[in-house]
Formats: C-alpha cells, structure tokens, sequence
C-alpha cells in the first residue's frame, strides 16, 4: 500500500504490512457470518429484501477477502476464514436461531483450528 509505505534507496518500509490485511480478513468473515444469517432470515430467498442483503454481503466479504489476499497465502486466508467463520456461524445459530448444541458442534470445529496452526508453522 503505497500511501502507508515509506520509500528509502536502501531499503523499503512497510509500517504495518500485516496488520492491515488483517483489518480486511476479519470484516471479510464478519461480512461472511452477517449474508448467510440473512441467508437464513430470508426463508429460501422467499423475502427479497434479506435475499438481497445476502448476496450484497456476500459479494463484500469477497472484496474484502481479495484484498487481504495480497499479503496473505491463499491456503492461509481461506483456513482462517473457514475456521473463524464455522465458530462465528455456529455461535449465531445457536444464540439467534435457536439450534441445538451438542458435543459434536462444539469440537467440530478444531480439527479446522489444528490446521490453521499447523499451515501457520508450514509457512515459517
């Protein structure tokens, strides 16, 4: 990002290289979490307004997503993405919609944790 960089001959500058495509990938996925919710409300896009919200969401999360894209691993920012997003959905359908929780919902979601650790050290 140029307007955040700083261009020396010798060397180049990046003031927060990392930070700010993550400040892309977590409204990506909060984006994400908020289209398929109204995925959900829209009752098999039986309501046009929420079936409208979701996919205007949806389209967002990937703008977003392709932007963090520039600075993260594609396989790195779709696990996190997966991963944060499966915890985020499963925590909204259990608090708004009204799904049932279970052992099996609750650990379901680490094996996916376990491999964004283990793509995390993959890349060092």
């Amino acid at each position: 990002m140029a307007v955040l960089s700083y261009w020396h001959p010798f060397f180049h500058i990046d003031p927060f290289p990392f930070m700010i495509h993550w400040t892309m990938l977590l409204p990506a996925i909060a984006t994400e979490v908020a289209g398929t919710s109204m995925t959900e409300i829209s009752d098999g896009f039986g309501k046009p307004l929420f079936a409208v919200g979701a996919f205007v969401r949806c389209g967002i999360s990937l703008t977003l997503l392709t932007t963090a894209l520039k600075q993260f691993e594609v396989s790195m920012a779709y696990a996190i993405r997966s991963g944060l997003g499966i915890s985020a959905i499963s925590i909204t359908g259990i608090r708004y919609f009204r799904e049932s929780i279970d052992p099996l919902k609750v650990i379901s979601p680490l094996p996916v944790i376990a491999g964004i650790v283990g793509l995390n050290f993959a890349q060092k």
